[in-house]
């Protein structure tokens, strides 16, 4: 009962930093390829410094697991890629709507990894949330930035569920930190190549915007979304992290004048009805489990 309550309260917690990180899409004149590149960097560092100060091993268990880490590393750093360019090709507010079809990606993708059919609820709930987002989107046009950015937040969502369900499925054996950590690494090598020349042409404000998005906006809030894959399904996790749809909105609201409709207003509010009844449903789920 304590590990699920401390999954839950991991993936909230992250879920709220994550509608904050939206911004920095818009507030760092970078390319996404190259605040990928140097969020991980700094990313890599924190963690690995943290971890030689608790004194564990940075190594994996086997050249299995290296090779897993390296296609987790492929999947999330595709996934930031894709996902910052949906918010500055479009707005913070759509990027953030079209990524969080993820939910509805895991509960179909998830059950072939485990073996198991959908659950009823969990449909519903999937549904729910995928007609909250459609009512958030005002007009679906190929040629207009608005559909541009449904169409990367819609692929950086496929990447996302696929990390996320490959991570719960084999490599919730280790910490969330060495996850990050070999996670990161590999989308330094990934991007180096295509962004490394970057490096000298940032400024000083860009410097500290990179390095509060790196430690602060992404060291904590995966390595905490990471723990929660621990103990919680990853559709359990999807569902809840909706939230971030709510916060992404409000967020862009206060700092960058992006102001919701009505439309957004009443998507948000089917989104946090469907995240808050998954996560009452597992959490009844799991008393009912403990008592039997």
């Amino acid at each position: 009962m304590m590990s699920h309550r401390e999954g839950l309260l991991s993936v909230h917690a992250s879920v709220l930093i994550f509608g904050l990180t939206a911004l920095f899409s818009k507030l760092i004149a970078l390319n996404a390829i190259e605040i990928t590149l140097v969020r991980s960097v700094f990313a890599a560092l924190t963690i690995a410094l943290y971890i030689l100060f608790l004194k564990e091993s940075l190594l994996l268990n086997s050249k299995r697991d290296y090779l897993i880490a390296m296609i987790l590393g492929l999947f999330l750093g595709t996934h930031w890629v894709t996902y910052f360019h949906a918010m500055q090709v479009s707005s913070v507010s759509i990027g953030i709507i079209a990524l969080y079809t993820y939910p509805v990606i895991t509960v179909f993708l998830e059950p072939f990894f485990h073996g198991e059919k959908p659950h009823l609820k969990d449909i519903i709930s999937a549904l729910a949330i995928l007609f909250g987002i459609y009512l958030l989107v005002p007009e679906f046009s190929i040629n207009n930035q608005t559909a541009q950015g449904v169409f990367w937040g819609v692929l950086s969502a496929f990447l996302f569920a696929m990390r996320n369900i490959i991570h719960g499925r084999y490599f919730k054996q280790y910490p969330a930190r060495h996850a990050l950590l070999y996670q990161t690494l590999f989308i330094i090598a990934l991007l180096l190549p295509f962004s490394g020349q970057v490096v000298i042409e940032i400024d000083s404000k860009q410097w500290l915007q990179l390095i509060l998005l790196g430690i602060f906006f992404t060291a904590l809030p995966h390595t905490l979304f990471a723990n929660s894959l621990l103990h919680l399904k990853a559709k359990t996790v999807g569902l809840i992290g909706c939230l971030q749809v709510l916060y992404g909105t409000v967020f862009a609201a206060i700092f960058l004048a992006e102001l919701p409709g009505w439309e957004t207003i009443a998507g948000g509010i089917i989104v946090i009805c469907a995240a808050a009844y998954e996560t009452i449903s597992t959490v009844k789920q799991k008393n009912k489990l403990n008592i039997e």
